[in-house]
Formats: C-alpha cells, structure tokens, sequence
C-alpha cells in the first residue's frame, strides 16, 4: 500500500496542481442533508463492536453485502450533483438511458469546480438527489463509478506525510471558509499507518465555538442522519465519535478534490 501511495504522489506531482477555488467563489445555495445525499449506504463488509473485555473488534458481515469500499465515490458523487446538476420535478421522467447518459455527464464534471446555475445539467421528473436515489439506486450505483476509485484517488499520497498540529489549525480554517461559500468540502479522515480509518466524509455546516468547532457531515456509510467531526482548539485536534465502523477518538483530516488533492 505504501509503495502504491508513493506512486500516486509522483504521479500527482508530474501532472501538476489545479488552481484553488478563491475564497470568495460561492456556490448557488447552501448544502441540504435531506435533498443533497444519497438514499442508499456505502455498505461495510466487516461489522464492529467492543467485546465483553472492551477490545474493538469485528467480523465479516452475513450475508455479504454487494455495494462496499464506495465511500470517496459516494461522497465524490454528490459534491458533482450539488455542483453541476439541477432537479426539475416539473419536467415529465425520461427513460433509463436517459437517465444513464445525465448521470455520466454529471460525474464526468470536475468536483474541483461547479456550473453556473444556468449551464447545470438538468435532472427532470425528481425534485432532488435524494428523490432521485430513491428510484434510480441501481442505475446510480452502476454509472457513479466503482470501488477502485476510492483506493485511485490522486490526493491519497497526502496521508502518508506527517500532520501536524499547525497543519491541522490551517485545514479547519480553511474548511469553515468553505462552508462559509457553500462549497461542501469532501475530507479524507485517516490515522495513517494505523488503518483503524479511511474514510471520506462531505462537511456542510459548522458551529464554532470557544472551545471546539462541531462540523456537520454527510457520512456515505450513514445516510439517515448527519454525523458529527468535532475539531479541538486546545489540542489542534479533530476527532470523530465511536460509531458502527469507528471505536472513537483523534483523526486526522485534509480536504480532497480542490487544489492538489
């Protein structure tokens, strides 16, 4: 894995950085958990629990479940549908190709960028993604892309290097700005080398506070309610809460698809 993220860190320098979106670009509107996610879950092939003794542990799922490791592509996805795509319930439903070819169009976008509000691509017969979902997972599930995308991301060389606590200072100011310009940052959250995590989650909103800044996510894993990533001034730490995949405790973040990564 090592020599794989080495070599995705040589590839990404010899094809350069994209430019950064400014600070003061804003997106259309706000992200909305309800209407901007997805229906569906990036399902785990493992399941966890803390024993009697309190050890985190875990066994394969039963039965095995056929949409895993799709986390960045979900997460990706929905970035690209808030960015480039409009819903239009007005319109009468198109067939399934139809359907297939707006998907590809969408996905083909950059999530580096969005569209104007007037060159989207229009999605008719739905009133938003999670609608759209709800009726289309398979096609979606089929067209967003595959598993292999989540471990081919070209911002993954960044895990590999050491985050400090200044680094981490830099990144939550940097997301709360994003948030601020309704731009829904996608962050990798790691414990590299540890592989207790790897995981991509979509921030949306933020409540800062003297003490902590609470960030809101859409978690590809949970789709029924938002999670919580919590960032600890003192510390200059994140952390994320035990959950059904994570025992619970100090992350490490960065932003993916914006600028190099």
């Amino acid at each position: 894995m090592l020599v794989l993220l080495l070599f995705l860190s040589a590839a990404t320098l010899l094809q350069g950085c994209a430019a950064a979106p400014s600070s003061a670009e804003r997106t259309h509107r706000p992200f909305v958990f309800d209407q901007d996610t997805f229906s569906y879950a990036n399902e785990l092939v493992w399941e966890y629990r803390f024993d009697e003794r309190g050890k985190w542990t875990s066994h394969p799922r039963e039965p095995k479940p056929d949409y895993t490791h799709h986390c960045f592509v979900v997460a990706r996805s929905a970035k690209q549908f808030f960015q480039h795509a409009r819903f239009d319930p007005n319109r009468p439903k198109a067939g399934l190709e139809t359907y297939r070819r707006l998907i590809n169009q969408v996905i083909s976008s950059s999530p580096r960028k969005k569209s104007p509000e007037g060159k989207r691509i229009v999605i008719p017969g739905y009133t938003n993604l999670r609608e759209f979902s709800l009726e289309q997972e398979a096609l979606l599930k089929a067209e967003c892309g595959g598993a292999w995308q989540s471990y081919f991301q070209r911002g993954h060389w960044r895990m590999i290097w050491p985050f400090t606590r200044r680094t981490q200072e830099k990144t939550v100011r940097a997301l709360v700005d994003s948030i601020h310009a309704n731009r829904a940052p996608v962050v990798h959250v790691v414990r590299f080398p540890s592989l207790k995590i790897n995981h991509a989650v979509l921030l949306f909103a933020t409540k800062e506070g003297d003490l902590t800044v609470e960030f809101s996510a859409y978690d590809p894993n949970a789709p029924d309610r938002p999670a919580t990533l919590t960032y600890d001034r003192a510390t200059r730490t994140f952390r994320l809460p035990t959950n059904f995949y994570f025992p619970g405790g100090r992350v490490d973040v960065y932003e993916i698809y914006r600028g190099c990564y």
